[in-house]
């Protein structure tokens, strides 16, 4: 009780401060704002929010998709920019480097550490959402999206123009463009047409200057970099050009479970030996997760596909390579690919696709994730000790996507995102709950930690390398002001980037020598603003 009276009276002061601070200075920035952005239809003014406007905490809270970083005491933005035009982006950064604030940019808020939405610094938020147009050309098959939009939003508009067109994207509908391609991004398609990174052909950013440059105007190395190295780094991207890819008017999905009592162990070994060598239209995640049946605790494996082609095709593909699911004709069901993409949702069958169309998820959680490539076959008997730690852990639930197939093809370094030949599949390990308060967030952070630590015999080594959209700060951060170490960089740079990280740091360097955008493991300047090494 106590400890809830003295939260709620941090909370109250803290937000007393940074309204006392918002009245001091807000019509000083809204004159900055104002005079650096073009008049449009929507002045600055309008979609820039203080923490006196009564839709500040609404703007605040609709994109953050962790509830760890929606408390009273988490740190909250001096305002937040819903920039409805580049010259508000153009305005946004000008000003911040004015006044010495640090910009988080936001566009679909799944940030899994809360990096774009958060920071210890005096910071402004720089929100994507109304950017979110997508204009969509079948003919010559390729489309603009701006980072604002959702791939639900963006799966739609092309369904809209055509049933046999998709793009490799992931599998959340809510998951912001912007944060998505500039990390990798990867989806079900992955096996037969690489990463969204691998697909995008042009761009636009907003350097720190705020000039606005494309693919040609901006260099090969910068288009490089966003591609994969994560964009927030180097400036603002405000879209992208990405090329669409063919898919069937047919495709097929299944989903089934099996316990380890009805021979999980067998059949998770057996995908692990060939999930990653099947034909690269078949794509099959499993999902491992801890149960309780009756008064035994066990564990759940579940098998989701997609393959583009019909269920004839892949129930042959199966019954030669998978033989162990035991999978049955019923459990086969044949639909378009937009249809396919509500099903990996777990949308009921017969959804109208129309639901893709909203932002925001059916509920909130507080979450923690991790992540790891294998690059060797785990063992029976380690598998099966994975099993009881699991058991032991009660909570994390481990997600395995495989690799192969065109994620082989391309080479290391052609874009930023380093993770292709020679990987066996990718885990997420996930830990989500529902209780507030500190006890509770600390224990089943320790879970995903405990696991984690196990799992390392297991996994790559020399880096033991991990997926930069899947945030975790417990890999490390290199600070964020102009001491921002590249020696602490390294740590986590190498597991994200491996051998790509020295020339991400050479394009920051280059194009942002000053570490004007920075974030916890953004990518450091080898320069601070004050001209002096930061090794």
């Amino acid at each position: 009780m106590k400890t809830q009276i003295f939260t709620i009276l941090i909370s109250i002061c803290l937000l007393q401060i940074l309204m006392a601070i918002s009245d001091q200075t807000h019509e000083t920035f809204l004159q900055c704002l104002s005079s650096h952005s073009q008049q449009t239809t929507t002045p600055i003014s309008s979609i820039t929010y203080f923490p006196g406007n009564t839709s500040y905490s609404s703007v605040l809270e609709s994109y953050i998709r962790n509830l760890r970083f929606s408390s009273p005491t988490t740190p909250k933005p001096l305002f937040i920019v819903a920039a409805t035009h580049i010259s508000h982006i153009q305005a946004t950064i000008t000003c911040c480097k004015i006044h010495g604030l640090q910009i988080r940019i936001r566009s679909g808020g799944h940030d899994y550490d809360g990096l774009s939405y958060i920071s210890d610094e005096p910071f402004i938020i720089l929100d994507m959402f109304n950017l979110r147009g997508i204009q969509v050309n079948i003919e010559e098959e390729y489309a603009w999206v701006e980072s604002g939009a959702t791939l639900g939003e963006l799966y739609y508009k092309i369904a809209e123009k055509s049933k046999i067109h998709g793009f490799p994207a992931g599998v959340c509908p809510t998951v912001g463009v912007g944060g998505h391609f500039s990390g990798g991004g990867y989806g079900n398609l992955m096996r037969k047409y690489g990463l969204s990174t691998d697909n995008v052909v042009d761009a636009k950013i907003v350097d720190v200057n705020g000039n606005v440059m494309d693919r040609k105007s901006m260099g090969e190395d910068l288009f490089w970099a966003i591609r994969g190295g994560g964009g927030a780094s180097f400036g603002v991207i405000v879209s992208w050009k990405i090329k669409l890819v063919s898919v069937p008017e047919v495709v097929t999905v299944f989903r089934v479970e099996r316990t380890l009592e009805q021979g999980g162990t067998d059949i998770v070994l057996q995908w692990q030996d060939v999930a990653d060598k099947l034909d690269e239209d078949v794509f099959i995640r499993v999902v491992l997760m801890p149960v309780n049946k009756k008064t035994q605790k066990t564990v759940k494996a579940k098998f989701v596909c997609l393959f583009l082609g019909n269920a004839k095709r892949l129930e042959a593909l199966m019954e030669e390579s998978l033989p162990k699911l035991g999978l049955r004709k019923e459990d086969y069901f044949e639909m378009s690919w937009i249809e396919s993409v509500l099903y990996w949702t777990n949308y009921p069958i017969g959804t109208p696709v129309d639901v893709l169309l909203e932002r925001v998820p059916e509920s909130e959680k507080f979450l923690k994730k991790k992540s790891d490539y294998v690059q060797e076959p785990i063992k029976r008997e380690e598998m099966e000790g994975i099993w009881r730690k699991m058991v032991e852990l009660t909570k994390p639930v481990l997600t395995l996507n495989p690799y192969g197939g065109k994620m082989s093809e391309i080479s290391e370094v052609e874009t930023a995102f380093p993770h292709r030949a020679g990987n066996m599949y990718k885990i997420q390990y996930s830990v989500q709950w529902k209780e507030e308060g500190a006890e509770v967030s600390e224990q089943n952070l320790d879970r995903i930690r405990k696991l984690y630590e196990y799992m390392t015999p297991h996994v790559s080594k020399a880096p033991r390398c991990s997926y930069l959209n899947y945030r975790d700060v417990d890999l490390g951060t290199n600070g964020i002001g102009n001491n921002a170490s590249y020696k602490k960089a390294s740590v986590w740079g190498t597991k994200y980037f491996n051998g790509n990280f020295d020339r991400l740091v050479e394009v920051k360097t280059k194009v942002d020598p000053g570490n004007f955008f920075r974030y916890e493991q953004s990518i450091p300047s080898l320069v601070t603003s004050v001209g002096k090494m930061a090794l």
